[in-house]
C-alpha cells in the first residue's frame, strides 16, 4: 500500500510557471506506476477526473495530447516523488491536481488504486 501527498499548488498568473511534488510513502515505490490527474471546479459532478500524464515503472512516459507541449512529469525513486512541471500556465489550468500510484498501468481511462488528496492551482489572466 501506498499514501500520496501533493504540494506546490497556489496561485499563480496566466504565462507562469508551477512545479507540483507528490511524496509516496510505503514501500517499493520504483514498483508503480505514477502519474496526475485533474478536477477542474465547474465540472459536472460524476464526471471523470483527467488523466495528464503518467510515468510507469520502467521509464515509459504517457501524456495528454494536447498538454504535452507544456506538462512534463518526472520521478525521483531515491525520493520517492513524482513532480509535475507546469508551463505557460492559462485560467483553463485552474484544477485540483491529483498524484495517483498502481501497481499496473495508470493511462487515460485507468482507474489507478492509489489517490492523493489534491493540490489546488488556480490561474488567473
Amino acid at each position: 500500500q501506498v499514501q500520496l501527498a501533493e504540494s506546490g499548488g497556489g496561485s499563480v498568473q496566466a504565462g507562469e510557471s508551477l512545479t507540483l511534488s507528490c511524496v509516496a510513502s510505503g514501500r517499493d515505490f520504483s514498483d508503480y506506476a505514477v502519474g496526475w490527474f485533474r478536477e477542474a471546479p465547474g465540472d459536472a459532478p460524476g464526471k471523470e477526473r483527467e488523466f495528464i500524464a503518467s510515468f510507469s515503472w520502467s521509464g515509459r512516459l504517457s501524456y495528454k495530447p494536447y498538454l504535452k507541449d507544456r506538462f512534463t512529469i518526472s520521478r525521483d525513486n531515491a525520493k520517492n516523488t513524482v513532480y509535475l512541471q507546469m508551463n505557460n500556465l492559462g485560467p483553463e489550468d485552474t484544477a485540483d491536481y491529483f498524484c495517483v500510484a498502481d501497481l499496473g498501468m495508470v493511462t487515460d481511462g485507468a482507474h489507478p488504486t492509489y489517490w492523493g488528496q489534491g493540490t489546488r492551482v488556480t490561474v488567473s489572466s
